[in-house]
């Protein structure tokens, strides 16, 4: 039980104990939205793009300089 209350008195009661709190809520939300989109995306692949779509794992980008070099 000693060890228990020395882990959250370090993470709550030191300057490392709380940055090491807030950087794993950020780590586990991004992890979260990661594997939510990506599951959206598979559900909805079908989906057609229009001019106002954007993705964020899409290199639409590049596909889209290497069109206007072509025409221009």
């Amino acid at each position: 039980m000693e060890a228990v209350s020395s882990f959250f008195s370090w993470l709550f009661g030191t300057r490392a104990g709380v940055l090491a709190l807030v950087v794993g809520g950020i780590v586990l939300f991004l992890v979260i939205a990661i594997v939510l989109e990506r599951r959206t995306r598979m559900k909805y692949k079908e989906h057609a793009k229009g001019e106002d779509d954007w993705s964020l794992f899409d290199d639409d980008d590049a596909d889209e300089d290497a069109d206007s070099a072509k025409k221009g």
